[in-house]
């Protein structure tokens, strides 16, 4: 991840893209680039992929349901059913794990870098403002439990991050610059120095410290999620090839692609 604060281009990359979802990491030198096609749904012993609500298909151990009826397997094609099945089960806990992590880290930031300029009454509506974000994030991507739901497609993200949301972003921005160039300006003001050009100075070496503060705070955390973001790059790759092995050797899930991408995995 190239920016400062790694992590938090994650969260932007989830809810960028409609209709399908594009998880947008940057390991190494090299772009990642997975899109979620489908909601998904994870229980202990069950699988569900759906679009608006209706569930096109679902795995239980061993069986396959497409539209509400179950597809007789061999054992061949239940194995690579249960082997699919298996590796969903272990990359979608890591990739909202990863978001709750991206999505905190950001609030933090957010907060740190901007309260001491706001002061407290518009640190505090930041505050709901990010709590807000953070209820949202989780009606795409939560945990209840041993249960984890994954949604990606245009009704799901258009639910959490529609209208509403965009009018409370800037009902933000509209109450907060006032204050924020207030803050401003009397900080510029009441800094060291005797005249305009050496309060500038003054004041621009402040926040470079402060930004470098933040960043040091950030980095070891930055740092680990970037590796957590490289490992679910790789992964998710591999699951790309085994969903569309799986799809070519189970007609009846040859129109549901879930996942899709370019392949580069390391040798």
């Amino acid at each position: 991840m190239k920016q400062a604060i790694g992590g938090i281009s994650l969260v932007c990359a989830l809810f960028a893209a409609a209709p399908a979802m594009a998880i947008n990491f940057e390991p190494r030198d090299e772009q990642c680039e997975m899109s979620l096609n489908y909601d998904i749904s994870l229980e202990p012993k069950k699988l569900s992929v759906s679009n608006q609500g209706k569930e096109h298909y679902r795995i239980e151990p061993g069986r396959l349901y497409v539209e509400g009826e179950e597809v007789v397997l061999n054992a061949e094609q239940s194995k690579l059913v249960n082997e699919y099945s298996d590796a969903m089960a272990q990359q979608l806990p890591e990739v909202i794990s990863l978001v709750e992590d991206a999505v905190t880290m950001a609030s933090e930031a957010v907060s740190m870098a901007l309260t001491p300029l706001l002061g407290d009454a518009a640190a505090a509506k930041l505050d709901e403002t990010m709590g807000s974000l953070q209820q949202r994030v989780y009606e795409v991507a939560h945990r209840n439990g041993d249960q984890y739901f994954l949604g990606a497609t245009e009704e799901s993200l258009e639910n959490a991050f529609g209208d509403e949301f965009s009018k409370e972003i800037e009902q933000l921005v509209q109450q907060s610059l006032g204050s924020l160039m207030m803050a401003m300006g009397s900080a510029m003001m009441s800094g060291e120095g005797e005249t305009f050009d050496e309060k500038i100075n003054a004041f621009s070496q402040k926040m470079e410290k402060m930004g470098k503060d933040i960043e040091v705070q950030m980095e070891s955390r930055a740092q680990e999620m970037e590796q957590r973001a490289d490992a679910l790059c790789d992964n998710f790759q591999r699951l790309v090839v085994l969903e569309d092995k799986l799809r070519k050797q189970v007609p009846e899930l040859g129109e549901f692609q879930v996942l899709s991408g370019k392949v580069e995995l390391q040798q």
